[in-house]
């Protein structure tokens, strides 16, 4: 039960605070979709690089393990699965990869090192194609999830917000509802924790009542767990609306009425240095990751 608290899934993290809190949010949204973006069309070594970057990146930040823990082993025993499963069927994919056979303008010496068939365990088999294959894909599922993590570990939903609103301020010429759709985000976020804890409180609920899942067999355990989903999506929906009353009560009809002010935008020396950073991590991508 206490296994859904412990995923810090989404959660912002106030303490300890480490330099990566003290970032300016716009900063660090430029950051992460640079991160997000470079693995596309580049090479298996620049996506090696990313995870080893995001891991050194979260040592120098000096956030605790324990917040941590749960999450990453989830997610490297995930990836440990799709790496197994793609190095052994690489070759059943559409994909243009290299020949199979080397070019036969090489000299014979060389030719006959190479080898596109790297292992045979029965009939699996794993070669060039599958491998490459597979630490692309392990690569970029990681990359994608952890720094997300990381950007809403060390990021309040106040500064994401904010960040996000100053960003899409220009399109308030298209008439565009940023304020609406910003405080529908800031809603999203703080909403996370409420879906966990409602979620735990109904498995909580069903340990309590000690249910001898072997005598009831899988058709009357399948009603059990329908009749849980159901609870649990009216109390999400019944959360929700208690918070749009709550909005409501506050006086808040529309945001050309009700200035939402969600936090005070202010660049340091240090957002300076990390937007100088990304310029040169750019330069590296283009000359090293393609």
């Amino acid at each position: 039960m206490d296994f859904l608290r412990s995923l810090p899934i989404g959660i912002f993290i106030e303490k300890p605070i480490s330099w990566l809190h003290k970032l300016d949010p716009r900063v660090k949204l430029a950051w992460l979709m640079s991160v997000i973006l470079t693995p596309l069309l580049a090479n298996p070594y620049w996506r090696i690089f990313l995870v080893i970057f995001l891991l050194l990146l979260t040592v120098l930040a000096k956030i605790p393990w324990r917040i941590l823990k749960t999450q990453v082993s989830l997610l490297v025993f995930f990836l440990v699965i799709v790496f197994c499963v793609t190095i052994f069927s690489g070759d059943g994919f559409n994909l243009s990869y290299q020949p199979t056979l080397p070019p036969s303008t090489l000299p014979t010496p060389q030719s006959t090192d190479y080898r596109y068939v790297l292992l045979e365990i029965g009939n699996f088999t794993m070669t060039r194609r599958s491998l490459d294959l597979a630490i692309r894909v392990t690569t970029l599922i990681f990359t994608l999830v952890y720094s997300s993590n990381l950007f809403l570990l060390t990021t309040a939903p106040e500064k994401i917000t904010a960040g996000i609103e100053d960003l899409l301020s220009p399109l308030r010429r298209f008439n565009l509802p940023i304020t609406e759709i910003i405080l529908t985000l800031t809603l999203a976020l703080r909403f996370i924790p409420l879906v966990l804890e409602e979620a735990q409180n109904l498995i909580r609920s069903i340990k309590t009542r000690a249910i001898n899942w072997k005598k009831l067999g899988f058709k009357k355990s399948m009603q059990i767990w329908l009749i849980v989903a159901e609870k649990l999506l009216q109390n999400i929906l019944l959360r929700a609306e208690q918070i749009a009353i709550a909005i409501e009560a506050r006086g808040f009809t529309n945001p050309h009425d009700h200035l939402v002010q969600w936090h005070e935008l202010k660049m340091i020396k240090a957002d300076f240095f990390a937007l100088f950073s990304l310029i040169i991590f750019w330069v590296f991508r283009v000359i090293y990751g393609g």
